[in-house]
């Protein structure tokens, strides 16, 4: 079952600037992204030992992660995946450049739609992510492997994706 799920707000604002949608169509969007953020803030309010676990889990993962990779390769990788067409956790990672953001932040585990980063490997002058996203049911939850190179202006894009596990 495929949701419609609006754009990330990078999109929005890009589409916006391109005459492709109007002011209200744009303030429209953004308020259903800033509804959503809203919910989840009282879900985690309504059971806050839940969403102290999840804080541990994605802490703990996102320090692995800083120790093996450091932050800056990962956020750049998150970024670009935030710009591949038609996947859902571009909404988690629409602004992983930003460095204001934690890294943390991006991460989910048991609270829907979850987003891991399974494996990442730097071959030099490419770079293979495999991420896990959408169910808390790992059964369920879709795998993908992204292969992305330096592109203009020395960003990352994704030059390859493959469905399930490298």
């Amino acid at each position: 079952m495929k949701v419609n799920v609006p754009p990330p707000p990078q999109k929005l604002f890009r589409q916006f600037e391109a005459g492709e949608i109007t002011r209200a169509e744009l303030q429209a969007t953004c308020a259903l992204h800033q509804r959503e953020m809203i919910a989840e803030i009282e879900e985690m309010r309504r059971n806050p030992v839940a969403a102290y676990v999840e804080d541990l889990l994605i802490k703990r993962e996102a320090g692995k992660i800083r120790r093996q990779h450091g932050e800056g390769l990962p956020r750049e990788i998150f970024a670009a995946l935030a710009e591949v067409p038609d996947f859902p956790p571009a909404i988690l990672l629409w602004n992983a450049d930003h460095r204001d953001v934690p890294f943390h932040c991006f991460f989910r585990f048991r609270r829907e739609p979850v987003f891991r980063l399974l494996a990442m490997r730097n071959n030099g002058l490419s770079v293979t992510a495999e991420v896990e996203y959408g169910s808390s049911d790992r059964k369920l939850a879709t795998r993908e492997t992204f292969t992305l190179h330096r592109g203009i202006g020395d960003r990352f894009v994704v030059t390859k994706r493959k469905m399930g596990s490298a």
